[in-house]
């Protein structure tokens, strides 16, 4: 059985569901029906909830599961929870507050290809959360 997608392959919408059957005796039920907030999510982001889910929320085993660092597992769990249609921690455009060296570190990530340039801009934003 292959799982249910949640956004449509050629343009990218989300999905709804218009049928429903059961296996057992075979009633079908038909209508308009939602997936869920989950089938918002990309395939990565769904392996990325199961690790964060499997590690009980805790970022430091996150890191050592799929070999990142704290701002490359922050900035992807911040990607989730704004897919979801959540907001992440203060949106105010404040001061960062970010050390030097957490600012290079974000940096060399980025240069070494662990964080997208749109994470790296999030997190040097204070997007941290």
């Amino acid at each position: 059985m292959n799982p249910v997608i949640g956004q449509c392959p050629i343009c990218g919408g989300n999905l709804h569901v218009t049928r429903l059957n059961c296996r057992n005796c075979d009633t079908t039920i038909e209508g308009h029906f939602t997936l869920g907030r989950l089938y918002q999510l990309s395939p990565e982001q769904l392996d990325f909830v199961e690790i964060f889910l499997r590690c009980e929320g805790k970022i430091n085993r996150v890191e050592q599961e799929i070999g990142l660092s704290y701002p490359a597992v922050r900035a992807r769990l911040t990607d989730v929870i704004r897919t979801l249609g959540y907001e992440v921690g203060d949106s105010a455009p404040a001061a960062t507050g970010l050390s030097e060296e957490t600012r290079q570190s974000i940096l060399n990530e980025l240069q070494a290809g662990a964080l997208t340039a749109e994470e790296a801009l999030q997190l040097l934003r204070g997007g941290t959360g």
